[in-house]
């Protein structure tokens, strides 16, 4: 499902935005070098704030997320290529995958994890 674009996407970076819907509807803004992906279809971003990120989720856990990066050649031999990441997600502040972000970004008080349903590369 993630192909080979996408991971060499956030091997470069960029701005990932992150789009939730509840009582706000909100964007969130993380870098594409603080996104690691787990077993080819979680992805996991570490948390600093994203409050209403989280409040958000916890009614409704479909997540929107972009990435893109302009090293790395597009869908028609442009530079450029971005994906949209369709998803659910939850927010974690225990166990394994916690502890992975943790180790990481020693900063993270939650981590936010992201499994994908969709990969659709659009640029």
């Amino acid at each position: 499902m993630l192909t080979n674009i996408f991971l060499e996407v956030l091997q470069h970076e960029g701005v990932a935005a992150i789009a939730t819907l509840g009582a706000k509807p909100h964007l969130v803004n993380t870098w594409n070098s603080y996104i690691q992906v787990t077993d080819g279809r979680h992805l996991l971003i570490p948390a600093g704030g994203m409050h209403q990120t989280q409040e958000n989720i916890a009614a409704n856990p479909k997540v929107l997320l972009t990435v893109g990066a302009r090293e790395v050649t597009g869908r028609r031999g442009q530079p450029g290529a971005g994906f949209l990441i369709t998803g659910t997600a939850e927010f974690l502040s225990g166990g394994e995958d916690f502890d992975r972000i943790r180790a990481k970004f020693a900063w993270a008080r939650a981590a936010l994890k992201i499994t994908v349903e969709s990969a659709t590369q659009t640029l």
